[in-house]
C-alpha cells in the first residue's frame, strides 16, 4: 500500500511538472520571451555557493570543545544559523588559484568585519540575483532595465555594445543582446569589493560575468552566469539554479534601502558624545 502510494504522488508530480514545462512561453516585445515581472530564487547560494552543511554561524571562533558562534552572533541562536545548501556551481567547486584559496578562507574566517552585504554596499553581479529579496525586470523594445530590491540596486542594460567601462563599479557596466530566446548579458566593469557570498568567495576588478536568462514557462527562468577573472580563478567557471516568478499581491517589490540601518556599525564610533 506504502509503495502504492509513494508510486502514485511520484507520476502526480512528474506529471504536474510537466505541465508547468510545457506552457506557452508567453511573448514579449520584438517577438521575443517575456521576461516582464518580478523574480526571486528559492536556494541558499547566497549563504555559499559551493554545497555546504548547516553550521551554527557565519563567523566561528574556537569554543571549549567545538567552534561555537563568535560573541556577536551568539545571542541570536537559530536566527543566526546557516542553513544547507547544495552547490550551484557546475563540477561543484570554485576553481581557485592557491592564493586566492587563502584569502578567501581568510575572509570566511572574519566574515563579520569583511561581508559587504553586512555593511549594506551593493551587492554585485552575480550575486544580486540569488540573495534572498526580489528584483524586477523591466523591459521593452528600446530598453531593458533590473530593479533589485536589496540597497535599492539597478542595472540599465545597454542593447549595442558601449565599449570599454569608463570607471569600475559594484554592479559593473551590462550590455545585452538575444541568442535565439536566450537573453544574454556580458558584465564588466567592476570593482573589486564585492563578495559571490556570505562564505568569503571573492574576485578581483578584472572580473568578467556573462548571464544567461532563459525563460521555460510563465513563472520558472532558467539563470546561468559563467565567470571569468584570470587573477583569481584556474579557469572560467559557471553557476546555475531556476527563478521563480512572483504572482498576484506579493508581485511588487518591497523597499529594503538599508544604509539608514548600518549608520551606527559604520559610523557610531565617531558620534559626537
Amino acid at each position: 500500500m506504502v509503495r502504492f502510494f509513494s508510486l502514485t504522488w511520484l507520476c502526480c508530480c512528474l506529471s504536474f511538472q510537466s505541465i508547468l514545462l510545457s506552457e506557452t512561453i508567453p511573448i514579449g516585445p520584438n517577438g521575443k520571451p517575456d521576461l516582464n515581472g518580478v523574480w526571486q530564487v528559492m536556494n541558499r547560494a547566497n549563504y555559499n555557493l559551493e554545497a555546504h552543511s548547516a553550521s551554527a554561524a557565519m563567523h566561528l571562533v574556537e569554543g571549549p570543545v567545538v567552534p561555537i558562534p563568535h560573541p556577536d552572533i551568539l545571542a541570536l541562536g537559530a536566527v543566526g544559523s546557516v542553513p544547507a545548501g547544495l552547490s550551484v556551481i557546475e563540477g561543484g567547486l570554485i576553481p581557485y588559484k592557491k592564493s586566492a584559496l587563502r584569502k578567501r578562507d581568510a575572509n570566511k574566517k572574519d566574515w563579520l568585519n569583511r561581508d559587504p552585504e553586512i555593511k549594506c554596499y551593493l551587492p554585485g553581479v552575480p550575486r544580486a540575483t540569488y540573495m534572498p529579496y526580489a528584483f524586477q525586470i523591466f523591459h521593452s523594445e528600446e530598453a531593458v532595465f533590473f530593479a533589485y530590491e536589496y540597497a535599492g540596486a539597478t542595472r540599465n542594460i545597454y542593447l549595442e555594445d558601449p565599449g570599454e567601462p569608463p570607471v569600475d563599479s559594484w554592479m559593473g557596466q551590462s550590455w545585452g543582446y538575444w541568442e535565439g530566446n536566450t537573453f544574454v548579458i556580458e558584465a564588466t566593469g567592476f570593482n573589486d569589493q564585492t563578495w559571490f557570498d556570505r562564505s568569503g568567495n571573492f574576485h578581483s576588478d578584472k572580473l568578467r560575468v556573462v548571464e544567461k536568462y532563459t525563460l521555460l514557462n510563465n513563472h520558472i527562468m532558467d539563470y546561468e552566469a559563467t565567470i571569468e577573472d584570470e587573477e583569481v580563478f584556474t579557469r572560467p567557471w559557471t553557476i546555475k539554479m531556476k527563478l521563480y516568478k512572483k504572482m498576484g499581491d506579493d508581485s511588487q517589490l518591497q523597499q529594503f534601502k538599508c544604509v539608514e540601518f548600518v549608520e551606527e556599525l559604520i559610523y557610531g564610533e565617531w558620534r559626537a558624545k
